[in-house]
């Protein structure tokens, strides 16, 4: 593979992107929406920092600080964040804040990442003690939602916290209790803990598939957080929930490609097709686990089959121009007044697959980092 095409196809996208528009959120170019603080284009900063440390190209941070700075006032304030909305996709982003503001020394970053700590604080909670996904989901655990917000939690415990990870690793486990699917060692996508909303088992309170890039959320949270969590009991609790998916996950990749599907356990049937953010989320977990020593260097293999699966079946050429493929949009529960995102087979596959959008291509980036360092 001509790595060079990838540096300059991140490149592009850069270049076509302001604080005000980015070229990778589809879903706010598709609305006619200006950008805002959000986890679509956090994920991309954070992907920009992680290549920027590999290739040290300046280029890279430059862009990612002066995106942020756009945002945070002086007094730690985000422009357009909304408290009230209690979404944990908005504490996402602020998981960036550490790195700027380490490299930086602007007070302003720290501020903000008090403000978001001080967020967290408010936040509602399950009965077992788990954040809510958002306010219009109440009672709801999402996996999405841990990627969202326990790498920043953590961070703030390591950069300006008392180091007490206990909570996030509480939380872990209670969707290792709730969420997993015995049978398989796939996790559900999310979980009703009153177990009353329209999507829920009854019984059990889970959704009722297992969607490709929740459960690659989960992955890399995990993966990211045994990054940040120091040696003993904590991270030991860490490390066999990963190391027990990572396995798990090994028996539904496609074969010929080291894709997974986009409804993990259905491979093949009609509909399901191959999808690239999850899959790519899949590959960097597997690559940085082996990376950590935490996994066996057969995963490394696997994650580098993925990578490489995914560049030869969707990255192509209009002109000149290179784009990726095979990400799917969006794809959510509910809420109520949404009975058409009810967790089904037929919802999944349902949703809109497109090209360049953040949510394959930071995980795309950030799987790239990781070769590199192979």
């Amino acid at each position: 593979m001509d790595y060079k095409k990838i540096d300059s196809y991140i490149l592009r996208l850069i270049r076509e992107s302001t604080s005000e528009r980015t070229a990778w959120n589809l879903e706010k170019i598709r609305d006619g929406k200006k950008a805002d603080w959000n986890y679509i284009d956090g994920c991309m900063i954070t992907a920009l920092l992680e290549i920027a440390r590999i290739t040290d190209d300046s280029r890279y941070f430059d862009f990612a600080e002066s995106f942020i700075d756009a945002f945070i006032g002086e007094d730690g304030s985000i422009r357009t964040f909304q408290p009230e909305k209690f979404n944990l996709d908005d504490i996402n982003e602020g998981r960036v804040l550490f790195e700027l503001y380490e490299k930086t020394g602007k007070e302003k970053y720290r501020k903000a990442a008090d403000f978001l700590r001080g967020q967290l604080e408010k936040q509602p909670r399950t009965r077992e003690g788990n954040f809510w996904h958002k306010a219009i989901y109440p009672n709801q655990v999402w996996l999405d939602g841990i990627y969202m917000a326990q790498p920043f939690y953590a961070m703030y415990e390591k950069y300006f916290g008392s180091g007490d990870y206990s909570d996030t690793v509480r939380q872990i486990q209670t969707v290792k209790a709730r969420m997993c699917d015995e049978k398989t060692g796939l996790y559900f996508h999310g979980y009703d803990a009153s177990k009353t909303i329209f999507w829920a088992d009854p019984e059990t309170g889970c959704s009722a598939n297992f969607w490709l890039r929740s459960i690659g959320w989960f992955c890399v949270a995990l993966a990211d957080l045994l990054e940040i969590v120091p040696e003993g009991a904590q991270r030991d609790t860490l490390v066999s929930i990963f190391t027990e998916l990572m396995r798990s996950l090994c028996a539904y990749c496609d074969d010929a490609t080291g894709i997974y599907w986009q409804v993990v356990d259905q491979g093949g049937r009609e509909g399901n097709y191959l999808e690239t953010s999850g899959s790519c989320m899949i590959a960097y977990a597997m690559l940085k686990g082996a990376r950590l020593g935490i996994l066996d260097k057969d995963y490394a293999t696997c994650g580098q089959k993925t990578f490489h699966g995914i560049a030869e079946k969707y990255l192509s050429f209009t002109g000149d121009t290179l784009n990726l493929g095979g990400i799917c949009l969006v794809a959510g529960l509910g809420p109520e007044n949404n009975t058409r995102r009810d967790g089904s087979y037929e919802y999944y596959i349902s949703e809109p697959v497109v090209e360049n959008d953040a949510k394959g291509v930071a995980p795309f980036i950030l799987a790239y980092t990781e070769i590199m360092r192979v």
